[in-house]
């Protein structure tokens, strides 16, 4: 389960969110990663070692802090920045580091990727899969829809992006909210492009609780499972309690009375959809 339902910056306030999710039967949640220190981490990771969850994180790229930038400083700032938070998630023991690490939500060029963007992020994302490497986790590069960002907008794109990258821990997320924008076959989309993906976000079409719309989720569990994929299956979903958020996911009305509806219809919908595939 993403914490993203509830906050940018887990802390003590939302350790009962955490215990409810355990309640729930998840083996595990997504942390964000937007900042905090090392001492903050290893305090959160002595809450998730209580309840028995394992843990991957999620974070985003920054104008400031930008894989795609054009200025030397900024793609500096983007490489640190990316590697203090791949030894932030190895201090919670997560597996995989995840999210639109490449450009800034919502920034637009006018214009499709070029190919000096490229080679700019390549060789940001190169050398913090080194750092990942020595942490033993991945990073998974998240494409989003057309009307996020530019860099990387289908599975493919981000597949072929992985290649250029050429580095082992360095791969790719399939999301189903994207995708169900981009793609005109999900199955398809996901089985074509499996080399590359070890993560998965489990996301309704309208960003609310998995199930309730119209996505096949089904037919698309049938082709994650028959690929042999054994990462995680994550649900992502949002709503208006972060005000930060709202504006970068477009997030104008609630797609849902509560959010422990997402938890428990959430859980039970992918857990056995899952099962039946």
């Amino acid at each position: 389960m993403n914490l993203l339902l509830w906050t940018t910056h887990v802390t003590e306030a939302h350790y009962p969110k955490l215990e409810e999710i355990k309640a729930a039967g998840f083996d595990g949640v997504e942390i964000p990663i937007f900042g905090g220190d090392d001492r903050h981490y290893r305090q959160l990771r002595e809450k998730l070692d209580e309840l028995q969850l394992k843990t991957s994180t999620i974070t985003v790229a920054t104008p400031q802090a930008s894989a795609i930038s054009p200025d030397p400083a900024i793609r500096k700032a983007a490489t640190g920045r990316l590697k203090t938070i791949v030894q932030q998630s190895a201090i919670l023991g997560a597996d995989v580091l995840c999210g639109p690490f490449h450009q800034a939500l919502g920034v637009f060029s006018g214009t499709g990727p070029t190919e000096e963007e490229f080679e700019r992020a390549a060789e940001v994302h190169r050398a913090v899969a080194e750092e990942a490497q020595r942490h033993g986790l991945y990073l998974a590069i998240e494409f989003l829809n057309r009307f996020e960002c530019y860099f990387l907008n289908t599975t493919a794109a981000a597949a072929a992006y992985v290649r250029r990258v050429g580095h082992p821990n360095f791969k790719a997320m399939f999301d189903t909210f994207h995708a169900n924008i981009e793609e005109e076959n999900l199955p398809q989309a996901f089985s074509k492009n499996a080399a590359e993906i070890v993560h998965v976000h489990v996301s309704n079409n309208d960003r609310g609780v998995p199930g309730r719309g119209h996505i096949d989720f089904p037919a698309i569990f049938r082709a994650i499972k028959s690929t042999g994929y054994h990462g995680w299956l994550t649900i992502e979903a949002f709503g208006r309690a972060l005000p930060e958020l709202i504006e970068p996911t477009r997030v104008w009305r609630d797609f849902f009375k509560r959010p422990e509806e997402v938890v428990t219809e959430g859980y039970k919908f992918v857990r056995d959809t899952w099962n039946a595939a």
